[in-house]
């Protein structure tokens, strides 16, 4: 899987906006970041990241309990990292 660094871009910041808006949990977000930016399988990304494949597999199905290193360790190659965020008001 090649992608330009452009498409890549937008792809990640596409991924991150539904992260941040709550239209996806983490673990969608780093589902879809390791399948479609690097199209890795879970054995090679967590290798990547310095993680046990049981690791990455809790944080995709949102199970368990993860630490914030873990987490950030899976979204480092992509330029992300956890934080924190304004919530949004609910109108109603």
């Amino acid at each position: 899987m090649t992608l330009s660094l452009e498409v890549r871009a937008l792809l990640i910041q596409a991924i991150q906006d539904d992260l941040a808006q709550g239209v996806i949990g983490i673990g969608v977000a780093v589902r879809r970041l390791r399948v479609e930016v690097t199209g890795l399988h879970q054995t090679q990304f967590a290798r990547m990241c310095r993680i046990s494949v049981r690791t990455l597999v809790y944080i995709e199905h949102e199970e368990g309990n993860p630490t914030l290193n873990s987490l950030n360790s899976v979204f480092k190659p992509f330029g992300l990292q956890m934080g924190v965020v304004r919530l949004r008001k609910t109108v109603g």
